[in-house]
């Protein structure tokens, strides 16, 4: 075994030392096998440079694309949370809106003492022709007394709980309001019709023929109503005409109050002395 080992190094010393005469007297015996070692390494390393940029580029990508999608959801989340904040900035604002025309209102109607009061549910038509407040008769609230909001008269409370009451608005078919011109005092009624206010109105009848009652009036709860409070605002008279008996006219009242919605209302609770109308 020891004789073999020495052998194969003499072998090899023999072969270096030869390669090492060879390299020395001519250079260009070596350049070939050089060349050919070229040839057929540098296709291998250049295949090798490409596929590691490749590899290098994918794993770049694939960071990219993990921190575009991370930053895309924190961008989503903080759209989210500005959307969310903003819809409640504009709830805010519409609210405050809301609550300074009742305010005016209220100024308006001073001499009454009132109970505001949110809406919290309505009946199925798509128009508020009766709906529920969120306030009782723990609040003050009674039956008959008149609800106002949006500019104008909206309507009569004709049921209560402790905590809630039911309100039915003057557009309701079974509505029935004895009104005036505010100008001259001239008395009419004002009937709710759900099919009219599909137009945006009510019927104005029982106008006497001789009446003062004109084009644009503004017609007001009258004093002779039983459940109404005098001179609350319910809009303005349109297209009177004299009936086929000559004796009244009727016409239409454009309401002063939108009933597609609504959110918040002022409750009077004065009751006029008399309850049946």
């Amino acid at each position: 075994m020891e004789s073999r080992n020495k052998f194969v190094l003499l072998v090899l010393s023999i072969i270096s030392i030869i390669l090492i005469g060879i390299t020395s007297f001519n250079d260009s015996i070596i350049s070939p096998l050089r060349q050919a070692v070229g040839i057929v390494l540098l296709p291998v390393q250049s295949g090798v440079n490409t596929a590691g940029r490749a590899i290098y580029d994918s794993i770049e990508e694939q960071r990219k694309i993990h921190s575009a999608i991370t930053e895309n959801i924190e961008l989503n989340k903080k759209i989210d949370e500005l959307t969310q904040e903003n819809t409640r900035l504009m709830a805010d604002s519409g609210e405050l809106a809301r609550l300074r025309e009742l305010y005016k209102l209220d100024e308006s109607y001073s001499d009454y003492t009132k109970v505001g009061a949110r809406v919290v549910a309505k009946d199925s038509t798509k128009w508020f022709s009766t709906f529920t407040i969120d306030k009782g008769s723990d609040d003050g609230i009674a039956v008959d007394m008149n609800v106002i909001g949006y500019g104008g008269l909206i309507g009569i409370v004709t049921d209560v709980g402790k905590n809630y009451a039911t309100v039915r608005s003057i557009i309701d078919d079974i509505s029935r309001v004895s009104a005036m011109s505010l100008r001259t005092g001239s008395l009419c009624r004002v009937d709710g019709n759900l099919e009219q206010y599909n137009e945006g109105r009510l019927i104005l009848k029982d106008v006497k023929s001789d009446a003062d009652v004109n084009e644009g009036d503004m017609i007001v709860t009258s004093n002779v109503s039983t459940k109404y409070l005098p001179n609350i605002l319910i809009g303005y008279a349109r297209d009177l005409k004299d009936d086929s008996s000559r004796l009244t006219k009727s016409g239409y009242l454009i309401p002063v109050v939108n009933f597609d919605n609504i959110s918040e209302v002022l409750v009077i609770t004065k009751l006029k002395e008399v309850s049946d109308q």
